[in-house]
């Protein structure tokens, strides 16, 4: 079977990730037990999540001209994933500080750096879109670079995963651009005004979804009328930050590689199982004989 061909738009930050027994609150100074500073961003753990599932994968994202983005890129590149097109502008990388306490659960503040600058896509950067068998694309960088992307993937015969964290408005022209949309609970409420009482609320935006509830499983609805609940892979958290990611690439490599859209949610939720045993956000992504060690067949 030829690798599936993904190609991912998005962002690219430094994640700094410190772990304590639990997250501070407003004010209060706590003493961590460890800390690990690791290449992250969604854009960027999709695209090695992507390659370690199996695929292909060229990032389009945006790096800086800092420490940090010499470091990203060597990161990304070492992973197997083609960086020929990551940008770098000058100034400072994006950079995300990460919390996370001892049951797993984190706190995240993201700064865009770089990542803002990733606007009007080339026609070289648009090719790269067409030519893939899906594209992968987050709201971590700015919106019109993902609507033309995505706008680009409709009109090849692309298919389109939309990411849609952190939640935003989302212009029509996106929308009708996206084949399945992907979102957690907060995001679905956000932009559905519904969670996990309604997952059909989510096809108001897209011909169909998957809205993931982490250790609750998934839920994936589309137009045709399915709505099936895809329960959790169960095993001892450790760090949540990168399990949403790991989830999104295997769902974009199981698919492009023919499995069924719902077969495909259950091999992603192996993988988002595989994804938390392990600290860090990109450190932590699963490869493909882990996801397979996990994955519960219907």
């Amino acid at each position: 079977m030829p690798q599936t061909r993904v190609a991912v738009v998005g962002s690219a930050n430094m994640d700094l990730v410190a772990m304590a027994p639990a997250l501070p609150r407003q004010g209060e100074t706590m003493l961590g037990t460890d800390f690990v500073m690791v290449p992250g961003g969604k854009g960027a753990n999709q695209a090695v999540a992507a390659v370690r599932a199996g695929a292909s994968c060229t990032f389009l994202g945006a790096i800086g001209s800092d420490a940090f983005g010499v470091t990203l890129k060597a990161r990304i590149t070492a992973a197997g994933v083609d960086t020929s097109q990551l940008r770098v502008v000058y100034g400072a990388s994006g950079v995300a500080l990460v919390m996370v306490n001892a049951q797993g659960e984190n706190a995240i503040v993201v700064t865009p750096g770089a990542n803002d600058a990733l606007v009007g896509l080339t026609e070289e950067e648009l090719a790269t879109v067409r030519a893939a068998d899906v594209l992968v694309a987050q709201l971590e960088i700015p919106v019109q670079t993902v609507t033309a992307a995505a706008v680009a993937a409709r009109d090849a015969g692309t298919r389109v995963i939309l990411n849609a964290a952190p939640a935003r408005d989302l212009p029509p022209e996106l929308l009708a651009a996206v084949d399945l949309l992907v979102v957690n609970e907060g995001e679905a409420q956000a932009l559905a005004g519904r969670g996990r009482e309604e997952p059909r609320a989510l096809l108001d935006l897209a011909p169909r979804a998957v809205l993931t509830l982490g250790g609750e499983g998934a839920w994936y609805v589309d137009r045709d009328g399915a709505e099936v609940h895809v329960p959790a892979v169960r095993v001892d958290v450790v760090d949540s930050t990168a399990a949403g990611d790991a989830f999104t690439a295997a769902l974009a490599v199981g698919w492009g590689e023919g499995r069924d859209l719902i077969d495909a949610v259950r091999w992603a939720s192996a993988a988002g199982a595989a994804c938390v045993r392990k600290l860090g956000a990109s450190v932590a992504l699963p490869r493909r004989a882990e996801i397979d060690e996990l994955y519960v067949p219907a």
